[in-house]
């Protein structure tokens, strides 16, 4: 099989259950080598705080792997979507994905009224956040005395959008979502993260009718994981997608947790490997901030090897890098 690079979506404990197990779940994650790891952000802005502790957690224990932060903007004011950026910027975070969110549950449009309306904004606002943050980039030239200031040269920052395999449950039509991602292309998007989906067909054609829009950045498939009867309904709140008849049917046939989830896991490698096999730049894993499941996943599609799964889901694991 192609190797692609794969990554990770974590986010902040809602327990202290798993708080306490984040840290070794993330280390598990993290030594099989992914491109990186990003961290969710709460509707309104309600996890700022947590999202940017489990951030620092990774930058200060495994420096190694690139971070993401998620950052929405429905409901926030121009001054306080800087602040955020500038604050997850200052905390070493470079990669960003923009969406526009929603608001916090049972909240209205009239009690959190904001200045930014669209995820495209949002990336205009992450691109002049790191332009006057760091608008030139000191270098020395060999021969040359001093420093010389080399505005093309300095760090640019990473900014992924959503991108909908099925179309956003609040579009017109396929083509306005085509052209929402073009608009986010022209405001500065670097990279696309879809929304969970289970039909490889359906995301090559949404590449191919971006690709044929003038659509340019990669388009990363998130994949979802689906290893239990409550995780088809959880699906389809998430996304509003449907999990396939075939998957849903041999997941309620199966009367152990165990075989339901040897049955997800097993759709999801096969998933992963049509998606790779028919040239998807990249595999973004929806943890649930568990560790073993996407491991599962990766090591059956054959983009981790099976002696490193091993590794990575034993008791004797200690966050150690592995040789």
């Amino acid at each position: 099989m192609r190797q692609v690079p794969f990554s990770f979506e974590l986010h902040p404990a809602r327990s202290d259950r798993v708080a306490q197990q984040l840290p070794d779940r993330i280390a598990r994650l993290v030594a099989a080598g992914p491109e990186f790891v990003s961290v969710t952000y709460g509707a309104g802005g309600s996890s700022q705080d947590a999202s940017l502790d489990v951030l620092k957690h990774v930058i200060d224990r495994h420096p190694e792997v690139r971070t993401m932060a998620h950052l929405t903007c429905v409901g926030s004011s121009v001054q306080s979507s800087h602040d955020t950026v500038r604050t997850f910027m200052d905390a070493g975070v470079h990669s960003f994905l923009a969406v526009r969110g929603d608001l916090p549950l049972g909240s209205t449009a009239e009690e959190f009224p904001g200045d930014i309306r669209s995820g495209a904004e949002l990336v205009q606002l992450i691109q002049a956040v790191q332009h006057e943050r760091a608008p030139w980039r000191e270098v020395r030239l060999p021969g040359t005395p001093g420093i010389t200031l080399d505005r093309e040269g300095r760090e640019r920052v990473v900014i992924a959008v959503a991108a909908f395999v099925n179309g956003h449950p609040s579009s017109r039509s396929f083509q306005q979502d085509i052209d929402t991602l073009l608009a986010k292309q022209a405001a500065g998007a670097n990279l696309a993260l879809t929304q969970l989906f289970f039909h490889a067909d359906d995301y090559f054609r949404l590449v191919e009718r971006a690709r044929a829009a003038g659509v340019e950045f990669p388009i990363i498939p998130g994949i979802l994981p689906v290893v239990s009867t409550s995780g088809v309904v959880r699906a389809r709140e998430l996304a509003g997608e449907q999990a396939p008849t075939q998957l849903v049917g041999r997941l309620g046939a199966e009367p152990t947790a165990e075989g339901q989830r040897e049955i997800g896991i097993d759709f999801a490698a096969e998933l992963v490997q049509q998606l790779v096999d028919g040239g998807a730049p990249g595999i973004h894993l929806y943890t649930r901030n568990l560790h073993e499941t996407p491991l599962a996943v990766l090591a059956r599609a054959g983009l981790i090897e099976a002696g490193l799964y091993e590794r990575l889901v034993s008791t004797e694991f200690a966050g150690a890098p592995l040789a």
